[in-house]
């Protein structure tokens, strides 16, 4: 009854000190056996193992993952230390056909391989690395790769399913790749559709892609025409997007003059299947025209170019939302749709607001024919030569230099025939201001035609913010030019228009026409420089002139300036492509009854712009005073 006893369960428990140290040495002898048996693998692979074996067992594996024929032509390098590998060099991929068409060449393909399975004379391989391969390819007009259907990935491709947005593989067409590393390689693609052949040199690749039924990671690297590419691919579904079906994925273009992105589902051979996020950004837009080859006119204004959007396939085409667009530094917001219909041009339409728009990029983004070396035939015609347009356009501010529009809204509708261009709304210098531009026949060679209508602008602010020198009305008033052109655009210059304009205000002032000093001046009979005998201004209340345009040339119809004592009217000719003045002007009284006052005055205008030079003419007799 004096002995304490333990209770029975804890009686059972052995201590962890007494049970760990039998695990660890077991645990020892498990790492060593293993150690053991991994070196002596290895050491004695290369008499366990037949080269030709691992040859014949590659040349074999090549030929059946890419359904062509691989020959290799030098001696098979076989290493086992860390792991077992081996390297091969001079291998050729020909067709199976009767000409044995090359396909490609590799300079020397390495492969790690199961050392077990190889013992047991069945070789597997995978982590494949290639140096210096050579692919020549064929990108048919339905956009697939002229590949075969009888290799093992071929098969896969084929074979592959799709089951709630996902891929789906048969075991059975299941395989092992791994990683694939290529170094220094060249690639050759010739385009059926466009006759042209793409080359790549220095590519570089990594790309991951455990098992066909995986995922695929790659980042390739590549130059082509003096251009450094990068490309960034990712698909949960590599499978059936390179089959040429819809599939998930993720690819990303870099360069110094490009820059792209894609985040979606696609068909890669067929364009119009797609729906995703797309982003596109080009720094410097004639420095990619002239990397292309190719080039559009007047276009280096236009610097800077990008894309973001939300697209998707529609009828025939793409729909483009949360549209945002930037144009050397300006921006805009919108949707916007391209239509690729049988038979005809391609049509964008949409509508986009900018926060500043410059007329003149605008311009050459669709970029008219201009003057390019007329003797080789004319220049290439840029996007209104080959693209039907609808857009509406919005902008807070609009530039067409020097002039700044404010709360613009605007438009361009370009077809086949003709290409307009309409400002319907947009304030100018305190007024409003209206334009239209059109462009007549398919490649623009048939003229066009320019309407400007301005009302109510402050012509003297602008004046005064120009710097315009010379007698010029400084007014509150309208603007109205109507002129047209027979001649291609690209070749049209001032003098090659016809046309009209004109010019009213009820009042303000002319700086540089002193009247009394005019009539001073006049009285001793010689010719006189106007800057030098008018120091102060003619103000008026009502100012119209009226002109013919042709042959560089303005003819004045009719030119009335009423100030409150005297009256201006002026008529003749102003060769604006030379700067010259030819007219003949008059001052007399406003109010008949001051004729005794304000006796007529002819005169005659020469010199050129802005210095005039005036001198007296015979008054004629019926305008004497009595």
């Amino acid at each position: 009854m004096g002995t304490s006893r333990q209770p029975q369960w804890r009686r059972k428990i052995r201590p962890v000190s007494r049970w760990l140290p039998g695990i660890a040495r077991l645990a020892t002898i498990s790492l060593i056996v293993v150690l053991t048996t991994f070196v002596a693998l290895r050491v004695a692979g290369p008499y366990l193992i037949s080269t030709g074996l691992v040859r014949s067992g590659i040349e074999d594996a090549l030929s059946k993952w890419i359904g062509y024929d691989a020959e290799i032509a030098g001696r098979p390098v076989v290493e086992f230390w860390p792991t077992p590998r081996i390297t091969l060099s001079g291998i050729s991929v020909r067709q199976k056909s009767r000409d044995k068409k090359l396909l490609g060449t590799i300079e020397s393909l390495s492969a790690e391989f199961n050392l077990i399975d190889a013992i047991r004379g069945k070789a597997s391989f995978h982590e494949f690395h290639l140096l210096r391969p050579h692919l020549l390819l064929t990108r048919e007009s339905s956009g697939m790769i002229d590949w075969t259907n009888e290799g093992l990935l071929a098969k896969a491709i084929a074979g592959a399913d799709e089951q709630g947005g996902e891929e789906v593989l048969l075991k059975e067409l299941d395989a092992e790749i791994g990683t694939i590393t290529v170094e220094d390689g060249t690639l050759d693609v010739a385009d059926v559709a466009s006759g042209r052949t793409y080359r790549f040199d220095g590519v570089t690749a990594d790309i991951n892609w455990p098992r066909l039924s995986n995922p695929i990671g790659a980042i390739l690297i590549a130059r082509t025409n003096g251009l450094d590419l990068k490309l960034d691919f990712a698909s949960r579904s590599p499978l059936l997007v390179f089959g040429g079906r819809r599939g998930p994925f993720k690819a990303s273009l870099t360069s110094n003059l490009l820059t792209a992105r894609f985040d979606g589902v696609a068909n890669i051979s067929h364009l119009f299947d797609l729906s995703g996020a797309m982003a596109l950004g080009i720094p410097d837009l004639p420095a990619l025209l002239t990397w292309s080859g190719r080039s559009l006119p007047g276009i280096p204004t236009l610097k800077a170019f990008s894309l973001e959007s939300d697209i998707v396939s529609a009828a025939n085409g793409f729909r483009f939302d949360n549209v945002s667009l930037g144009m050397n530094g300006a921006s805009a917001r919108g949707a916007m749709d391209v239509t690729f219909r049988p038979g005809k041009r391609p049509k964008l339409g949409g509508t986009l607001a900018f926060d500043q728009m410059n007329f003149k990029s605008l311009f050459d983004a669709f970029a008219l024919r201009l003057a390019a070396g007329e003797d080789n035939g004319p220049p290439d015609g840029g996007a209104l030569q080959k693209l039907d347009l609808d857009l509406r356009l919005s902008a807070k501010q609009g530039d067409i230099e020097p002039f700044v529009l404010s709360d613009v809204g605007a438009s361009i509708i370009v077809s086949s025939n003709e290409a307009k261009f309409d400002i319907g709304d947009s304030q100018f210098e305190g007024g409003a201001l209206t334009a239209h531009l059109e462009a007549m026949r398919g490649d623009f060679d048939g003229g066009g035609r320019l309407q400007v209508s301005i009302r109510g602008a402050n012509f003297a602010g602008l004046i005064e913010r120009l710097q315009l020198k010379g007698p010029l009305p400084l007014a509150t008033g309208s603007l109205d030019l109507s002129i047209r052109t027979a001649l291609p655009l690209w070749k049209t210059g001032p003098a090659d228009v016809t046309g009209t304009i004109g010019f009213h205000a009820l009042s303000g002032s002319i700086p540089g026409f002193d009247a009394e000093a005019v009539r001073t001046e006049a009285a001793k009979g010689a010719f006189f420089a106007l800057n030098a005998v008018s120091h102060r201004a003619f103000s008026f209340g009502k100012f119209d002139i009226n002109a013919d345009l042709a042959d560089g040339a303005a003819e004045i119809r009719n030119g009335r300036i009423e100030g409150l004592a005297e009256t201006i009217t002026l008529s003749g000719i102003i060769p604006y492509k030379s700067g010259g003045l030819a007219l003949s002007g008059r001052i007399e009284a406003t109010d008949p009854t001051q004729v005794a006052d304000f006796p007529p005055l002819p005169f005659f205008v020469g010199g050129s712009w802005p210095d005039p030079v005036l001198s007296t003419m015979p008054v004629d007799h019926q305008d004497a005073p009595r």
